[in-house]
């Protein structure tokens, strides 16, 4: 369920996965464009920390697991929303989205809500060569149909021509019909074109790479993969690397007893695959079958495993071509959920500037919407520990003053067709979360979708649960802690 903070349900939320810096030239600030240091950055879609880099003793995932070996990995990191349009808004321009004011597919920020700049072209401005292949932003409105061209990128973008068949009839089943399948291992060689989108991308990726070895300019390259986004489309070799019946069920599939209605997902997108269909499950409530439910999960895994070697690839790349020494790595999830301090995605822009030796973007004042550059996130360059990069005075010193705040739109109290995905004027609820090393603490009030208005005297419902003795957050404390009471919990 994919309330803001929220540590349960099939899409988890949460961002960061890990930073690192690869090269020594990192310890310092580049002084000119012909020192700076490279940026590569990775983003992959709704991935969880099934790796083992987190921990996961099933998952096969060497290759990000080396790049986290060698990373600064955050395992207390949040996205600001849930939704891949909004949250890719958000940490591409380094701000929240009720700033950014989107909260679903449906508007361009510049024309929105203000022409912010956004990392790409931060870098561009000075001096990087910016590119952009596969899913970086989300394609369509959000992105004026241009993956936000020319601001942030030094030429088109590239989207792989593959990626028109991703949620198409192109499933094997049983029957040996074709289906639109939310599960579809396939044969990559019998899928239109003979290849998938993200193997495009690494393709793509790497010839850039190529070009940039000799360019006398340092380089932005943005690579986005689909995997592990449903439909879980990926080559059928990756499934036997999990035989069923080595795979768990998760550790709580129920519905938490104290789960407010409005705080459920139905997963209406999941719903209108045909496998899924075929299995007549009521709504919203109704269980999953258990064997269905392995075989999302194995399904799942393969895909991770499926997306490590693509990472692995590209990485192999960025070493042949001696590219590695002079390029900061960072890759991170739009939304996924990873359980170090709490950061927030928000901090990319600023840390990656930082790291790089540019100006910081300052602080935003409040409001900022006349403001198009600056940043409502956190510079995390302290995390780093290098002597001689500035340090963000607004990061606390005490761990349990660190707090991360995220957010999901509603069309309703209790779950309905478009809750998952609701249009801005269907929004009728905003629920707001505040995630400490300690708890996470939800209040869901109205929201006025004409005005960007949220009304916190209109409380429709709350969650309160505490890490220690709860780290699955299925026991809501909120109706045993109202008023003084939940003020006092709060209290480290």
């Amino acid at each position: 369920m994919p309330t803001p903070g929220s540590g349960r349900g099939f899409l988890w939320l949460g961002l960061v996965l890990s930073s690192v810096c690869v090269a020594l030239g990192c310890e310092t600030q580049a002084n000119s464009t012909t020192d700076a240091l490279n940026i590569l950055l990775i983003i992959v879609d709704d991935l969880r920390p099934s790796l083992g880099c987190y921990g996961d003793k099933l998952v096969r995932s060497p290759n990000i697991d080396q790049l986290a070996s060698h990373s600064l990995l955050f395992q207390n990191a949040f996205a600001q929303q849930a939704v891949c349009a909004p949250s890719r808004v958000s940490f591409l321009t380094g701000r929240r989205p009720d700033t950014t004011r989107l909260y679903d597919f449906n508007s361009y920020w510049r024309v929105h809500a203000g022409n912010f700049s956004t990392i790409p072209q931060y870098f561009k401005e000075n001096g990087y060569v910016t590119m952009s292949v596969g899913k970086v932003f989300h394609p369509g409105i959000t992105s004026n149909h241009t993956d936000d061209s020319p601001y942030s990128w030094s030429f088109p973008p590239y989207h792989p021509s593959s990626e028109k068949y991703e949620n198409t009839k192109t499933c094997r089943g049983p029957d040996g019909e074709l289906h639109a399948n939310l599960l579809c291992p396939v044969d990559v060689v019998d899928v239109p074109e003979g290849t998938l989108p993200d193997k495009q991308s690494t393709e793509q990726a790497i010839q850039l790479l190529e070009k940039m070895k000799t360019s006398a300019s340092p380089f932005f390259l943005a690579v986005g993969y689909h995997k592990p986004h449903i439909p879980f489309r990926y080559p059928k070799e990756f499934q036997k690397l999990y035989p069923l019946e080595n795979i768990t069920l998760a550790p709580d599939s129920e519905v938490p007893d104290g789960l407010p209605p409005v705080a459920y997902n139905p997963w209406m997108d999941i719903r209108q695959r045909e496998d899924v269909q075929a299995l007549n499950i009521s709504v919203p409530y109704g269980p999953i079958p258990v064997e269905f439910q392995r075989k999302i999960r194995q399904s799942y895994f393969a895909s991770v495993s499926y997306l490590d070697t693509q990472v692995g690839r590209l990485l192999s790349a960025l070493d042949d071509l001696q590219l590695a020494n002079s390029t900061i790595v960072a890759f991170t999830s739009d939304h996924g959920r990873q359980s170090m301090d709490l950061v927030e995605l928000v901090s990319l822009f600023p840390t990656l500037a930082g790291l790089a030796g540019l100006q910081v973007p300052p602080r935003c004042p409040v409001p900022s919407f006349h403001v198009e550059l600056c940043r409502e996130g956190k510079n995390l360059l302290k995390h780093f520990r290098f002597r001689d990069l500035e340090e963000d005075p607004y990061l606390p010193g005490n761990p349990r003053e660190l707090i991360a705040y995220s957010q999901y739109p509603r069309p309703a109290d209790f779950p309905q067709w478009n809750s998952d995905k609701p249009s801005l004027k269907d929004i009728k609820i905003m629920g707001y979360s505040i995630r400490t090393i300690d708890y996470r603490y939800t209040v869901w009030v109205g929201f006025n979708p004409d005005e960007f208005l949220a009304n916190f005297s209109d409380i429709h419902a709350g969650e309160l649960y505490f890490v220690d003795s709860d780290p699955l957050q299925d026991h809501n404390m909120y109706n045993d802690s109202q008023g003084g009471d939940l003020f006092q919990l709060l209290m480290p």
